[in-house]
């Protein structure tokens, strides 16, 4: 089990089943605290196959240098971090994809997570990646014609897609929320639970340079649903919304850059994907880069 260090304590982390332990009867100094973040996720490139009107990811051309990439997670294994999540733009474009990867597996002890489309999964990819991937989160907004119209793919497709994933992996189900996906959670919990989700993750419609993000009414619709919810999939929300979901706050003093920090596809670290600003990856390391974010967010 890898060991972090922090204000709550000490913490266990076995990224092959997803257990954690906090002994928390002694929390340790602070300048012994681990100096990363406990999951930091990375957009590896901005180049996506759909073009979703609701998408914040950047779109000017941009993708990590793999020597930089296996540099960064060799730093964040040291650490302290438990685990890395790969994106985009959608990560199965990114032509080192499994063997960074398979890197990050043979050579850490970080859990590997990646949220995807999906659409790209088949059997190959599915063997490229088995064994080195510990969850797949897999974005579904709305289904039928709904997610067709939304994400212009097949929806026939995406079921043959979520099969496979299923077939080798643990994953979760995303669902960004507005007003054309917020009539059909009952269908997309269905889905989840027909392909064996262990999680439907819900993410309000966030502005962007071409929507305003989920309304007012949206967002009463979701809560009410929610707050009458009696199915066997465990619900999630991110940490910027206020669902009503259930939460346990094992470690309420590990906030802010010591729980979650992204670093996007130029090299840039931010406090979060929606972030305005951050601060460059430099020569001097991703942690450096992180203690200057950290200044800089309470200046």
């Amino acid at each position: 089990m890898k060991i972090r260090l922090g204000p709550d304590g000490t913490h266990l982390f076995d990224r092959r089943t997803g257990l954690n332990v906090l002994l928390n009867e002694i929390a340790p100094p602070e300048r012994e605290w681990s100096a990363a973040p406990r999951q930091v996720s990375i957009a590896v490139t901005n180049a996506c196959d759909l073009a979703c009107s609701y998408c914040y990811a950047p779109k000017h051309r941009a993708v990590l240098d793999k020597s930089r990439l296996l540099r960064w997670i060799d730093e964040l294994d040291q650490a302290g971090a438990l685990g890395i999540g790969f994106g985009g733009g959608e990560p199965t474009l990114y032509r080192h994809l499994p063997e960074v990867c398979a890197y990050a597996t043979v050579n850490t002890d970080l859990a590997v997570t990646m949220t995807t489309h999906g659409l790209r999964w088949n059997a190959d990819l599915s063997s490229r990646l088995r064994g080195t991937v510990n969850f797949v989160r897999v974005s579904v907004d709305g289904v039928g014609r709904t997610y067709e119209r939304l994400r212009g793919r097949s929806f026939t497709h995406l079921r043959s897609a979520l099969e496979t994933i299923a077939g080798d992996f643990q994953w979760g189900l995303n669902a960004v929320i507005n007003q054309d996906t917020v009539g059909e959670l009952d269908a997309i919990v269905a889905i989840a639970a027909e392909y064996g989700a262990s999680e439907v993750l819900l993410l309000p419609e966030q502005p962007t340079a071409n929507t305003t993000g989920a309304g007012e009414e949206t967002v009463r619709v979701l809560k009410s649903w929610v707050g009458t919810y009696s199915g066997t999939i465990r619900l999630a929300t991110s940490s910027e919304t206020e669902l009503g979901v259930p939460l346990a706050d094992a470690l309420p003093r590990e906030v802010g850059l010591r729980s979650y920090a992204h670093i996007d596809a130029s090299g840039t670290a931010r406090t979060s994907s929606y972030a305005p600003g951050g601060v460059r990856v430099g020569e001097d390391g991703v942690i450096a880069a992180l203690k200057q974010l950290a200044q800089v967010e309470a200046a």
